[in-house]
C-alpha cells in the first residue's frame, strides 16, 4: 500500500519542510554573494530569455539544504552516502562552469567522476525488468555499470537542457521527486523516499525566488545537481525492484525532459551539429519563441503535461490500470496537442506569416526576435547546453 509507514511519512515531512526551510533562508544570501562574486547571467545573445543579469547561486542553496536535510533526517544508507559524494563533486564542477565557463569536455568529465561516486556506493541498475512479459533479467557488472552511467549521464544533462525558462526545471524536478518520494514509499525504501521528499522540498521553495519573473537562476550548479538527485532515487527506488513496471514508471515520471532530449539530439543530428550546443530549439522555446506564449504559460502547460504523465506513473506502479490508462491518454493526448501546435506554428512561419515577429515575453518591454530557422545560428561556443540561459 502506498500508506501504510506512519513514522516515516513523518520524516519525509520533516524533510520536506527542513529542506524548503533551508533554501528559503540561503537563497537570497546566495543572490547577494553571486552578485558580489561576479557568478551572473548576462544576457550576451538572443538564445538567453532573460533581460537583466542574474546571479546564478541558487543551485548552492538548494544543495546544501538537500545534504543537510539528508544527514540530520534520512536513514544513513547508500543512497545517502551517494546524494552527499556524488552530489558534492557535481555540484562542484557545476559552480565552476558558472563561474568561468569550462569545456564541455571537461564538464561530462566532472559528470563522470560524480557517476563514479554514486557507482562506489552500488548506485546502479542490477537488472531490468521486461515490461508486460514480466521477466527479469539480471544485468552482468560491465553491462550494468555502462547502462547507469549512460541513464545518469542522461538524466543531468536533460535536467540541464529544460533550465531555460524561469521555474522550468525547479518545477519539473519538484513534481517528479514527489512522484519518486511516494513510489519509493510504497516499496518501503524509506531513505530513498526522504531524499526525493528533501529534494522536493528544495525545489518548491526554490520556485518563490526562480518562477517568472525570477530573481535568481540555479544554474549549471543546481541544474546538474538536481539531475543528478533524480537519477540517484530512480536507481535506488523502482529500478532496484522486480516488478514488470520497474522500467516503465521512471521513464514516465522524467518523460517531459526525455521528450526534450529525444528531439534535440535528432534535430541536431539531421543538422550535423553537436547536440550539446546551446540552441533554442528546445521544446520550452519553441513555445514561446514559435507559438507566442509568455514564460508563464509555456511553464505552466509543461507542468500540467508534467502532472499527467506522473499521474499515470504512481498509477501504474500501485496496479491501478484503468486511472493509469486514463491519465496516459490524456498525456497522450496533450503530447500530439503539443507537437501539431509547434509544427503547424512553424509551417506559417515558414509561409512568411511570422517567420521574424518579434515575441513579448510575459509583456516585457523587451522583446526577443527569432527567425523561422535561426534557433542555432546564435548559439554560443562553449557549454553543454548551460541552465544559464
Amino acid at each position: 500500500m502506498l500508506f501504510d509507514l506512519t513514522f516515516s511519512q513523518l520524516m519525509a515531512v520533516l524533510a520536506f519542510v527542513l529542506a524548503a526551510f533551508v533554501v528559503y533562508v540561503l537563497t537570497p544570501l546566495m543572490g547577494a554573494l553571486a552578485r558580489r562574486m561576479g557568478a551572473v547571467s548576462v544576457p550576451l545573445d538572443e538564445r538567453r530569455m532573460h533581460v537583466d543579469a542574474m546571479p546564478m547561486l541558487g543551485g548552492l542553496g538548494m544543495y546544501l539544504a538537500v545534504v543537510i536535510t539528508v544527514v540530520l533526517v534520512a536513514p544513513w544508507g547508500d543512497t545517502v552516502k551517494a546524494v552527499i559524494v556524488g552530489g558534492s563533486a557535481i555540484t562542484a564542477v557545476g559552480l565552476i562552469d558558472d563561474y568561468v565557463q569550462i569545456r564541455p569536455l571537461v564538464k561530462f568529465l566532472g559528470q563522470l567522476a560524480a557517476i563514479g561516486g554514486a557507482l562506489a556506493f552500488n548506485v546502479r541498475m542490477e537488472s531490468v525488468s521486461l515490461p508486460f512479459v514480466g521477466a527479469q533479467v539480471a544485468l552482468p557488472l560491465w553491462v550494468s555499470l555502462i547502462v547507469t552511467i549512460l541513464w545518469m549521464a542522461a538524466i543531468i544533462n536533460m535536467v540541464n537542457f529544460i533550465d531555460g525558462l524561469d521555474g522550468l526545471a525547479a518545477g519539473v524536478c519538484a513534481i517528479s521527486a514527489l512522484t519518486f518520494g511516494l513510489i519509493a514509499f510504497s516499496l518501503y525504501r524509506v531513505d530513498t523516499a526522504i531524499v526525493s521528499f528533501a529534494l522536493a522540498g528544495a525545489t518548491l521553495a526554490f520556485l518563490r525566488f526562480n518562477f517568472h519573473p525570477a530573481v535568481i537562476f540555479m544554474g549549471d550548479a543546481g541544474a546538474m545537481f538536481l539531475g543528478f538527485v533524480l537519477a540517484v532515487i530512480s536507481l535506488q527506488g523502482v529500478l532496484k525492484t522486480s516488478a514488470t513496471v520497474a522500467l516503465i514508471v521512471p521513464l514516465l515520471v522524467l518523460a517531459v525532459p526525455f521528450f526534450d532530449l529525444f528531439l534535440i539530439v535528432l534535430r541536431r543530428l539531421w543538422r550535423r551539429v553537436p547536440f550539446y550546443r546551446p540552441g533554442q530549439d528546445h521544446v520550452h522555446h519553441e513555445l514561446v519563441l514559435v507559438a507566442g506564449f509568455s514564460q508563464r504559460k509555456s511553464v505552466l502547460l509543461l507542468y500540467g503535461w508534467c502532472l499527467l504523465l506522473n499521474g499515470a506513473a504512481v498509477c501504474m506502479s500501485q496496479d491501478w490500470y484503468v486511472a493509469a490508462a486514463v491519465l496516459g491518454g490524456l498525456a497522450a493526448v496533450a503530447t500530439l496537442f503539443l507537437v501539431l501546435l509547434l509544427v503547424r506554428t512553424r509551417r506559417r512561419n515558414r509561409n512568411g506569416l511570422s517567420g521574424a515577429d518579434a515575441v513579448t515575453i510575459d509583456g516585457d518591454a523587451a522583446a526577443t526576435t527569432r527567425s523561422a530557422t535561426g534557433g542555432d545560428a546564435a548559439a554560443a561556443e562553449t557549454g553543454v547546453e548551460p541552465a544559464d540561459r
